[in-house]
């Protein structure tokens, strides 16, 4: 785990043969001969070894998914079939809900599709070695999920497993053991010692790795079980909607009534195709619902950020907030509290066309916070961002929402950055693609249990830093906390 741009993917790209380590002559790189004689006495001595030979047969699913069109054509079903060495596709495409795309070609498939293809492409072949790079993008949360199962499962064959991730639930589930990257993103990157999967992102959290005498971050990152806020302001309805019902074709989405209050972050939490954007957008009022009224509309201003952000602004990334943010711009609080949160001034003078995927929503979620509002949503704004990103983003989200006592809606598949985030969750429920019922606000404990026991999923709280860990499947907490109903453990 680490930073985007402090070689992760670098690392990887060794692993798998296609680059050689140059050991710092980039103009005359050596031959393996030499490198295997570099890393005499240790494990990377047998593994090059072995890899040139070409002993070693290793499977690599790559970080950018939406690339493998352009490279392989052809149907989802007949690729996987050709490529289903170890007899696992039945079990593997079942899991990983392929069935449904089964027959469509892969050039039409979402990120998320061709993520989950490609991750069953790499199970399903016979191989010493699996590299996962990113494997949870684009996915929901329960997708998410089954495909780190799915992962986890080769671990039964003895096989080595790598992987390259940024939603700590996920890796906490994953691993058995963890090494952190470290440096200055684009700079240099430094890998850790090897640590065991609790120690390993606690150490990342904490910013300090003992037994290195490294500090790589100012200050750690510390969850807080939150109690319910006891301030009148927050018991006060900012917004109230009543039973809303909005129809997409084949897709119907039931809105059950609700309310929101001062002061408060709301999570949306469901599968892919489920209609949380659409529900985003009809508080946004970019929709209107076919039976109901409209929540926000001719009342409350709104700051929206969506979930596929728009690239047409022409000019610099200053410009941009200058524009959203008015005279707030040369104030220290907006400074220190977005500004320098979200590490933006390194931007100020790139043109908004140029930036990568992870920069434009650290930029769009400054815009959107920027503006003044009563509501504030926003569609996902997590995605491409590194675990520092993450939880730097839902501290500004935060920050933002009390001192200003406004309110928030935030969509989001990763469950740690939620737990940090939300106040109270909307579960939305049905089946992707047919239908969704928006389920009423309700306490972070009570909508992490009903989404979690659907998923027959269950977390406990780390001792040292709060946050939530996935209890690994059939072990003791795990079958302790199904039966006592309790999937999402806050003490």
């Amino acid at each position: 785990m680490g930073q985007n741009g402090i070689g992760k993917t670098t690392a990887i790209k060794i692993l798998s043969g296609e680059i050689k380590p140059n050991l710092e002559r980039y103009d005359n790189p050596p031959e393996w001969p030499e490198i295997i004689q570099f890393f005499r006495g240790s494990i990377l001595q047998a593994y090059f070894q072995k890899l040139s030979g070409g002993e070693l047969k290793i499977v690599h699913k790559p970080q950018y998914v939406d690339k493998i069109p352009r490279v392989v054509r052809g149907k989802v079903g007949e690729l996987l079939e050709r490529i289903d060495e170890r007899g696992k596709l039945r079990e593997v495409a079942e899991r990983l809900q392929l069935r449904v795309i089964w027959d469509r070609t892969l050039d039409v498939l979402s990120g998320g599709e061709l993520q989950r293809v490609a991750i069953a492409a790499a199970v399903c072949r016979e191989a010493d070695v699996y590299l996962f790079d990113e494997p949870s993008s684009y996915l929901d949360v329960k997708q998410r999920l089954e495909a780190a199962k799915v992962i986890r499962g080769l671990k039964e064959e003895n096989k080595m497993i790598v992987v390259a991730e940024h939603d700590l639930a996920v890796l906490d589930y994953l691993s058995d053991q963890i090494c952190l990257f470290y440096g200055k993103p684009g700079v240099y990157g430094i890998v850790s010692h090897v640590h065991g999967v609790r120690v390993g992102i606690n150490i990342y959290l904490d910013g300090f790795i003992p037994d290195e005498n490294m500090r790589f971050r100012k200050e750690p990152i510390i969850f807080h079980v939150r109690p319910p806020t006891s301030s009148s302001l927050t018991n006060a309805p900012i917004l109230k909607w009543g039973e809303m019902t909005k129809t997409y074709g084949d897709f119907k989405l039931k809105i059950e009534p609700g309310e929101a209050r001062l002061g408060e972050v709301i999570g949306v939490l469901g599968p892919n195709g489920i209609g949380k954007t659409t529900f985003i957008k009809i508080l946004a009022g970019l929709e209107k619902p076919d039976q109901g009224s409209p929540p926000t509309e001719n009342i409350l201003r709104v700051s929206y950020k969506p979930q596929y952000i728009s690239t047409e602004y022409e000019g610099t990334v200053e410009d941009l907030l200058k524009l959203a943010a008015k005279d707030k711009f040369t104030s220290s609080w907006y400074q220190t509290e977005i500004i320098n949160r979200l590490n933006l001034s390194p931007l100020f003078d790139r043109n908004v066309k140029e930036l990568s995927g992870g920069e434009l929503q650290k930029v769009a979620i400054a815009v959107c916070l920027s503006r003044d509002a009563e509501i504030y949503l926003l569609d996902e704004p997590s995605a491409y961002l590194d675990v520092e990103e993450r939880l730097a983003m839902t501290r500004a989200i935060r920050r933002i929402i009390e001192d200003k006592c406004v309110t928030a809606f935030v969509v989001e598949h990763d469950i740690i950055a939620m737990d940090f985030i939300a106040d109270r969750l909307m579960i939305f429920s049905g089946e992707p693609g047919v239908y969704g019922v928006a389920g009423s606000p309700t306490s972070l404990l009570d909508g992490m249990n009903r989404f979690l026991k659907e998923m027959s999923i269950t977390f406990r709280r780390d001792p040292d830093t709060k946050r939530p860990r996935v209890n690994k499947e059939d072990s003791r907490l795990d079958k302790y906390q199904k039966k006592i109903g309790q999937y999402y453990y806050v003490k």
